[in-house]
């Protein structure tokens, strides 16, 4: 019963089976092989347009450098409070930024509240070279709570962000729930909507290892060859990135693998709303569900064999939880079997 994270999962067997094919004989290098074209045009098809893409070995670097490509000279970046790039990522995106701040962005659900941003990007914009200025706005596709930006928030926080004349970035980590749970195309979530910048996931997806820093603006990345050189992040046998993206979109398996995860996550949810033991702590959307339950049961969950995360509580509902309450954090891959779930929620039942 593993519901710690998607990172805990192996590769899809169609991933592992991309590798192993690609792993014999001699490419060019550096990602000027065939095989790299090809999935560049991949990621073309996908989005309906022609786009720069740059391929990395982890999230935190994707996002990172994207940053980095968008800073400016006492640079502010805003986000969510909850943002893995202010929470999770060890200082990489101050670092990569060469001492960049992040302005941390309240708002329910892990998502920024839209009318807090306008007014937070308002007073950084004034003149006032003590303060800084404004270099971006990065937001999490789907975000840190679980949840999903429609197509019109992402467009309005679009709006702020280029009334100012800076880039929106998408933290895409779990990008392919978020587009499955929302049935709409990869341009309808990011460069139709105004995203100019997208960290995309494949890792937490089924792939071994494999994020892709995609420019809808070419002209955009134009020094991103360099940053992407200079952090270390330009493989030579980039081939082995390539391989997994080229059988990740290969007959839909992305939207295969993405599909089954959230269901078993719906699934979850459901199991939750039945009980007595539990409860959910907000509505989810995609394949992260997030609990509240007593801390003996939580316990006792683990030890009949239950793995998943005590999660921080929010401050909303910090004042809503009991004293020996709880949050938890349950998430479900593509390798999450329906049997795990009705074991742990049977489980439950027996306490």
């Amino acid at each position: 019963m593993i519901f710690t994270s998607d990172n805990w999962a192996g590769a899809a067997p169609e991933i592992s089976q991309a590798l192993s094919d690609n792993a014999q004989g001699m490419v060019s290098a550096y990602g000027t092989s065939d095989l790299d074209d090809r999935v560049r045009q991949n990621f073309n098809e996908i989005f309906e347009r022609e786009v720069s893409v740059f391929f990395v070995g982890t999230g935190t670097v994707a996002n990172s450098l994207a940053l980095a490509s968008m800073n400016k000279p006492g640079g502010i970046l805003m986000c969510h409070r909850e943002a893995h790039i202010i929470e999770d990522e060890c200082g990489a995106p101050e670092f990569f930024t060469s001492g960049g701040r992040l302005l941390a962005i309240d708002g329910d659900d892990g998502k920024m509240d839209i009318d807090v941003l306008a007014g937070e990007m308002k007073r950084v914009h004034e003149i006032f070279v003590h303060h800084g200025q404004p270099m971006g706005i990065s937001m999490t596709q789907t975000t840190e709570a679980g949840t999903i930006y429609s197509p019109d928030e992402t467009a309005r926080i679009a709006d702020i962000a280029h009334g100012v004349d800076v880039p929106l970035h998408m933290d895409g980590a779990r990008f392919a729930n978020a587009m499955v749970q929302l049935n709409a195309t990869p341009a309808e979530m990011t460069w139709k909507q105004g995203v100019d910048v997208l960290s995309f996931g494949g890792t937490k997806n089924g792939c071994w290892c494999a994020e892709a820093l995609i420019f809808f603006d070419p002209k955009l990345a134009e020094q991103m060859p360099y940053l992407q050189k200079r952090a270390g992040q330009l493989y030579s046998k980039s081939r082995f990135i390539t391989a997994q993206f080229e059988a990740y979109f290969k007959n839909d398996l992305w939207v295969e693998l993405a599909t089954y995860s959230n269901g078993m996550a719906d699934h979850l949810r459901a199991g939750i709303a039945a009980s007595n033991r539990i409860r959910a702590a907000w509505d989810g959307q995609a394949n992260e569900v997030f609990a509240i339950m007593q801390a003996e049961d939580a316990e006792k969950l683990q030890q009949a064999g239950a793995h998943f995360y005590e999660w921080p509580t929010p401050h909303k509902l910090a004042s809503s939880l009991s004293d020996n309450e709880k949050m938890y954090r349950f998430v479900t891959s593509f390798a999450t079997k329906k049997a795990d779930i009705d074991q742990l929620l049977s489980t439950l039942v027996d306490l």
